[in-house]
């Protein structure tokens, strides 16, 4: 029986809008709160600070939390990278001249709540070399198999007032999972001497998703098909008389042998042959990019003609 109080208001309305507004409240209570750690360790290299941090992300469940984490130098965003299966990341930067104030922020997954670390103060050393730094925005993608997407690198000079002559830094990234790629426009980017703006450039990582062709197979041609069982069944019954009379003859025996050799031949140049297969059936159906997450390194890699120098900043890429 429907419920009702004693002035006809359905009271069983108000129950479902009251679990309705409570569910939300009940599934944050159910994902368990995390704490997050960074530790940074400091060495100058070729005239720069190179910081390696060390990101912890413990659950009160015991539990080892996934998902990605984010640095942030006072609040903005400089390299997100991947947790690993015991909740643990490593992550690797250049920093600019100056103090800096850096922290490491967990985003959270479906068991465990977000969580930030406490700031840790950096001192980087001055350079009055030319050189320049690297960023991107964002530091993390989330993409569905078969998407593409965008992040923009910006490389910014730095004492490029020493330049004598332009300086050009190449892009590349590695760490893309399998069946997946990404390309930068431009690749190559010109720091020009007495810039002091930052050059941006665009990335797109392409996903692949599972069904679709390379390329269109063309039409079936039955009239082949009657060429090659012409071919074919002869050459098997020739060949089966000759393997039965070689017991008697030894000549019969080489023939066969010959024989045998030409028919697997024939056979490999014909519908059996994969490269035949290739060409008139088309490539086989696409595999998706595998699902996951992952620690994609963006690489920025100039020379002089005689030392190179390369920076690198992670990112995180999630493909659904």
């Amino acid at each position: 029986m429907r419920g009702f109080n004693c002035r006809g208001v359905r009271l069983d309305r108000f129950a479902a809008l009251g679990m309705a507004l409570a569910m939300p409240a009940l599934a944050a209570a159910s994902s368990q709160a995390t704490q997050t750690r960074l530790t940074a360790e400091t060495r100058d290299q070729n005239g720069r600070t190179q910081a390696a941090f060390s990101i912890t992300v413990a659950g009160e469940d015991g539990l080892p939390p996934a998902g990605t984490i984010t640095i942030e130098d006072a609040g903005k965003p400089l390299a997100g990278a991947a947790l690993k299966a015991d909740g643990t990341a490593q992550v690797t930067l250049q920093l600019q001249s100056g103090p800096h104030s850096l922290r490491a922020v967990y985003a959270g997954d479906a068991a465990h709540q977000a969580s930030a670390s406490d700031f840790t103060a950096v001192s980087a050393a001055a350079t009055s070399a030319p050189t320049y730094s690297l960023a991107i925005n964002p530091t993390s993608l989330t993409l569905t198999a078969g998407q593409t997407g965008n992040v923009m690198a910006s490389v910014t000079p730095v004492n490029a007032a020493a330049l004598t002559a332009p300086m050009f830094v190449t892009l590349s990234c590695s760490g893309l999972p399998d069946q997946s790629s990404c390309t930068f426009t431009p690749e190559n980017v010109e720091i020009l001497p007495n810039a002091t703006a930052a050059i941006p450039s665009s990335m797109v990582v392409t996903t692949q998703a599972t069904g679709t062709r390379g390329m269109a197979a063309p039409p079936a041609r039955g009239a082949n098909n009657s060429v090659a069982w012409a071919v074919l069944l002869p050459g098997t019954f020739s060949l089966a008389g000759l393997a039965f009379a070689a017991r008697r003859r030894r000549w019969l025996y080489r023939l066969s042998l010959a024989a045998l050799v030409g028919f697997v031949s024939v056979l490999g140049a014909t519908a059996c042959a994969p490269r035949y297969n290739y060409f008139n059936h088309g490539p086989p159906y696409n595999l998706p990019t595998p699902a996951g997450t992952y620690t994609v390194t963006i690489a920025a890699q100039t020379s002089n003609g005689v030392t190179a120098s390369t920076l690198t900043v992670p990112f995180s890429l999630t493909v659904k």
